[in-house]
Formats: C-alpha cells, structure tokens, sequence
C-alpha cells in the first residue's frame, strides 16, 4: 500500500507565504489527478484546489484563487500548494489527495487515496 506525506505546514503571518508538498510512496501518482482540501475548526473539510495528471489543467477555489497555485513534479512523484497573501482564514489542516482518474475534481468523495494532513495556522 502507498501512501501520501504532506509536509511544509506551520505559522505564518497574514500577508506572508508557505509552500506545501506532497509525497507519495509506495505507488506512483503520475497518471492521477490530485487535489488539495482543508479543514478548519469546526467546520467541514472543502475543496482548495485540483491538478490534472500532466498539470495542465487545475482549478480552484474562489477563496483561494490568485493566491494559491497548485503544481506537481511527475518525476520526483510529488504536488505542491504554494501559498502566497496567506489570510487567518486560511488556517486549517491541509491534507493532500489523489483519485484514480487522470481528469481532476472539485468533489472530495471522488478520490480514493488520501493524506494524513499538515496544519496550517496564519496570524494576522
């Protein structure tokens, strides 16, 4: 069984930036489309953003467009969330996921394979 390592979360402070990423071990991700979701306290977990398998599709949330850009590197088997003009809305825990189709999506039940999360906190 594969898994998926997320990594990069921490604090940072409103205005400023965090770059997360995404490993995956055991299995190869290059022919899966991948997204990125969050959950803040108390509420439920939503959509961020979401990469095709070649990365020339992605989409995002209306929260986080123009801020946030999702990207991956097929070779090295890992998807990246940079963060810029981070807000304390944006605190949550980040978790990574992939689905078995190429094409991405905005719905979270549509992937299979998921992180274990990496929080992220923002102060303003």
């Amino acid at each position: 069984q594969g898994q998926l390592v997320e990594s990069g979360g921490g604090s940072a402070q409103a205005g400023g930036s965090l770059r997360l990423s995404c490993a995956a071990s055991g299995r190869t991700i290059s022919n899966r489309a991948m997204g990125w979701f969050r959950q803040a306290p108390g509420k439920e977990r939503e959509f961020v953003a979401a990469i095709n398998w070649s990365g020339g599709s992605t989409y995002y949330s209306d929260s986080v467009k123009g801020r946030f850009t999702i990207s991956r590197d097929n070779a090295k088997n890992t998807v990246y969330l940079q963060m810029n003009g981070l807000k304390p809305e944006d605190t949550a825990i980040y978790y990574c996921a992939a689905r078995q189709y190429t094409s991405s999506s905005t719905e979270q039940r549509s992937y299979d394979y998921w992180g274990q999360g990496t929080q992220v906190t923002v102060s303003s």
